[in-house]
């Protein structure tokens, strides 16, 4: 998995027909998403409960792209294995999840993944600069992580410092929450390059009309590089 800093679209299927996975992962797909992004959750470190292991390694059959799994779980390193065997390329922990995140970067980089971090709207970026040569993404959450469809919340700053945290690392800013074509340019201006939407991507298509999935990614896509 090379790295640039290109805008990336990554759809959350959490917005996805959770009856038709497997034709919406590659409905997305064929519409421009570079990632899929797999938010999973357990009812105890957020309020809602999706994937496990299992399922996430179904999902796998149909990701040609990058598979970027969100986990919103807490213990992770229990766990870091599981996602490791169901096909992971990017396992992302919170940093709010656990007291030992150097361990857990180092167990997902072990597994044989790419090591994400993500930081709650109340984390300071500050918070991550122990972690940095340990980590290949940060994901800065931009509403409280649980639900899709929430408010963006403005991150901008927080955004801009971990860019200047990170230097010439070789690191993702990802960003999580309320991405649309409106939103977007804030955030990529402010230093991030790897763009989750759920319902801003899969609004207005399905998997028999999956044209407004490719008009949605195009416009956010555009929207971001015109701020790059």
């Amino acid at each position: 998995m090379p790295f640039d800093r290109r805008v990336k679209i990554a759809p959350s299927i959490l917005s996805a027909d959770f009856a038709d996975f497997g034709r919406e992962i590659q409905a997305i797909e064929a519409q421009g998403a570079d990632w899929v992004h797999v938010d999973v959750m357990d009812g105890h470190f957020v309020p809602n409960l999706t994937f496990g292991p299992p399922a996430v390694k179904a999902f796998r059959r149909h990701v040609k792209a990058v598979m970027d799994v969100h986990l919103m779980i807490a213990p992770v390193d229990p766990f870091i294995e599981a996602y490791a065997d169901a096909g992971a390329d990017i396992l992302t922990a919170h940093l709010e999840a656990g007291p030992h995140s150097h361990r857990t970067l180092q167990a997902i980089r072990g597994a044989g993944m790419k090591a994400g971090i993500a930081l709650n709207p109340g984390t300071p970026a500050q918070a991550v600069e122990p972690l940095l040569d340990l980590t290949d993404l940060i994901c800065v959450m931009t509403v409280n992580p649980g639900f899709g469809g929430q408010k963006f919340l403005d991150m901008t700053a927080k955004i801009r410092a971990l860019r200047s945290l990170i230097g010439d690392r070789p690191i993702h800013i990802e960003i999580d929450g309320g991405v649309d074509p409106t939103t977007a340019p804030l955030v990529v201006a402010a230093g991030a390059d790897v763009l989750v939407a759920g319902s801003a991507v899969f609004r207005g298509g399905s998997v028999d009309d999956p044209a407004p999935y490719g008009q949605n990614i195009r416009a956010i896509r555009d929207a971001a590089n015109a701020a790059a």
